[in-house]
């Protein structure tokens, strides 16, 4: 089968769905490859890096679509290229089908299979193939690039000679894959950097990455995103009250917000108003991904860049995977590889389009003259995850009573301990010489109290190996100061310098392991 790839017709694009290496992976499954020319000009593959890689060059994109089996795009058809699709081809793109029902009905009328890649359920084994979350990566990363280009001043605090600098305070409400994205770059930049999202779950992954998460105090508990295949579901109007309630508070310290929610099947809900704009500081920057759906910020205007009257720049464009290309590009033909090679599973270039396939079925919007759109749940599910099970705080009697419980269990211990050492004593006493007995002792007891003191120890403050050390250091000083009181001058000596070495060894060895444990220690 032929794969044939098409330029695309929209003015602003500039990814392209096929890459020479991609190209390369493809022509490993069986199949031969065809690309328009100039298709990868915008982003940066001329047609000669195609031509070695064994690609075919159309001249013209009527040839293409008239010659592929396969058509790999990157956005929806047009009307015209739609037209083409006849019954047989199979057609793989970003299609959003629901907002595309016309062309989804007239592709499936024709016969023409179509495979949806942003309709990739976001399940374990289709990561790989997750073209909405490569996209949202690259748009999250370079949001915050493009909010740097139209921010006057530095994001990292800086103190020079000529002053100081103070970091730049960024707010990013919604944490899928482009506002963790959007968090790694901004706090790798030095901003202090604050997040907010509905779904509780993402706290942690929030925090992880060295940004603050924006608590808001709300008992209403919010759906997890697992349930609603990754993405955030729509709140209750009492959520949405307090969660602008909470965002007017912090707009007029935010130097840039970027914002990037938004919900599957609907227009982009509204959380950054007006009113919010106007508390923002004069050069302040708002990066609104979701320009496309309508904005997340009242004043958005899609791809377009304005200013308000207070000086706030509000950028609304919608191509910003596009903005990088070359990356782009890479990411979605891998996706699409993959793709294929799910779709040929005996690589021999021939598509098997496995409807019991998860993925596949999940995938396809048109097969076989019928609309497939929407498919059916996944029978493996995306695991939720589950809330942290928080223990009861125990009341002061029911602390009391462990500490009561937790001392009779080491006395009892302690007072067994002593029992049979002393019974351990007599009967080594009934056979031993005197003067045997008098090491013996002080061994027994130099071993039982350096254990007990040892012991006791937090285990924060030691590692293992170093307990053990610190145990026999404690040994050898209480054998020792028994010793001190010899007669002898020489064991008194030797005594000493026992004492003095023990001692460096464990309070070093406290010293050392605390400031170890410091350097792990978050600031």
């Amino acid at each position: 089968m032929l794969i044939g790839c098409p330029k695309e017709t929209a003015a602003d694009e500039k990814r392209v769905a096929l890459t020479p290496d991609s190209a390369l992976q493809l022509q490993k499954l069986g199949y031969k490859c065809m690309i328009e020319s100039g298709a990868g000009d915008a982003a940066g593959f001329n047609d000669s890096a195609y031509e070695q890689a064994g690609v075919t060059i159309a001249k013209t994109a009527a040839n293409l679509w008239k010659s592929a089996s396969i058509v790999i795009k990157v956005l929806p058809p047009t009307s015209a290229e739609a037209k083409r699709l006849a019954k047989g081809q199979t057609l793989i793109c970003l299609f959003y089908p629901a907002q595309n029902t016309h062309y989804m009905e007239l592709l499936a009328k024709n016969g023409a299979n179509v495979i949806a890649m942003d309709m990739v359920p976001r399940i374990s084994r289709a990561q790989k193939m997750d073209a909405l979350s490569s996209m949202a990566n690259i748009a999250g990363y370079r949001a915050v690039i493009e909010a740097g280009n139209n921010f006057g001043r530095f994001f990292t605090g800086q103190i020079t000679a000529a002053g100081k600098v103070p970091p730049a305070k960024v707010l990013i409400i919604g944490a899928g894959v482009a506002g963790l994205a959007a968090i790694g770059t901004a706090t790798s930049l030095g901003a202090i950097t604050y997040a907010f999202d509905v779904r509780p779950e993402v706290a942690e992954q929030i925090e992880s990455m060295g940004a603050e998460f924006v608590f808001l105090d709300f008992e209403e508990a919010q759906t997890d995103g697992a349930e609603t295949g990754g993405y955030a579901a729509p709140s209750s109007p009492e959520f949405r009250e307090k969660q602008l309630e909470k965002f007017r508070e912090l707009a007029p310290d935010m130097d840039i917000v970027i914002t990037t929610a938004l919900i599957p099947g609907r227009d982009a809900p509204k959380l950054w108003l007006a009113d919010m704009v106007v508390a923002m500081k004069p050069g302040s920057v708002v990066i609104d991904l979701a320009a496309e759906r309508g904005g997340n910020c009242d004043l958005t205007v899609a791809n377009k860049k304005i200013v308000s009257d207070n000086g706030v720049t509000i950028v609304g464009y919608t191509d910003f995977p596009s903005r990088m290309a070359a990356q782009a590009s890479s990411l979605y033909a891998t996706n699409i590889r993959h793709m294929l090679t799910d779709l040929t599973p005996e690589k021999n270039g021939t598509v098997v389009h496995n409807m019991d396939d998860d993925v596949i079925r999940g995938a396809t919007i048109a097969h076989a003259g019928l609309v497939t759109f929407p498919p059916p749940p996944p029978k493996i599910q995306a695991i939720a995850a589950k809330p942290k099970e928080v223990a009861p705080e125990k009341t002061p009697e029911e602390l009391r009573a462990e500490e009561v419980a937790s001392f009779k269990k080491q006395t009892k211990n302690q007072v067994s301990l002593l029992a049979f050492g002393t019974a351990l004593l007599l009967l080594v006493g009934t056979f031993a010489p005197a003067s045997f007995m008098q090491h013996f002792i002080v061994f027994v007891l130099a071993v039982f109290v350096g254990f007990q003191v040892i012991w006791n120890v937090s285990h924060s403050l030691h590692t293992p190996l170093m307990a053990v050390t610190n145990a026999i250091s404690s040994i050898i000083i209480l054998g020792a100061a028994l010793q001190i009181g010899s007669t002898n001058d020489l064991v008194i000596i030797l005594a000493g310098i026992s004492v003095f070495f023990a001692g460096i060894n464990i309070f070093g060895g406290f010293l050392v392991t605390r400031r170890m444990l410091a350097m792990f220690q978050k600031s």
